[in-house]
């Protein structure tokens, strides 16, 4: 049982290997309705929330799987969709529509972003807590509860750290 948990912390810390750490890395995006904005301007509109960053595309089942558990998650967490190498806007737009996901998304026909952030496959979640930080990054299917439990805990410790001093 302690070999298979330490192969499993051994392969997750060799997928998450180059996602960020510390400050969360700025980028100009478009998203899929077309619209124009900057990664710190999309989560200055969510001011005190720590937010999620669902790195998916449209080719990937495992993605397509976790689509009902973002969009459950999108009701009552801010979360920024970023499609990786799945077409153009309007395509995106087209999907989205069709699948019923209600999140905004970023355009990342090239995986410009994806790399700028050390994403090399999808699905992943980063986290970002409310000072702009990356708490938790991951990638492959993530549950429900563990989406929410990472939200809750960057949520939750920087409240802390402010009432205790």
């Amino acid at each position: 049982m302690l070999l298979a948990l330490l192969v499993v912390a051994g392969v997750d810390a060799w997928r998450t290997r180059d996602l960020p750490k510390g400050p969360a890395p700025d980028a100009a995006i478009t998203l899929a309705d077309g619209s124009s904005t900057t990664l710190s301007e999309w989560r200055a509109r969510h001011p005190g929330r720590a937010v999620a960053l669902h790195f998916w595309a449209e080719w990937c089942a495992i993605c397509k799987l976790e689509e009902p558990t973002v969009a459950s998650l999108s009701a009552d967490w801010p979360v920024l969709g970023i499609a990786m190498q799945s077409g153009p806007a309007a395509r995106v737009a087209q999907v989205q529509r069709q699948r019923g996901m209600p999140w905004p998304t970023a355009v990342d026909p090239q995986a410009e972003l994806s790399r700028a952030w050390g994403v090399r496959s999808v699905p992943a979640l980063v986290v970002v807590d409310a000072r702009g930080d990356v708490r938790f990054a991951t990638t492959g299917y993530t549950p429900g509860w563990g989406m929410r439990w990472r939200l809750w805990w960057a949520q939750a410790v920087p409240s802390l750290r402010t009432l205790v001093g």
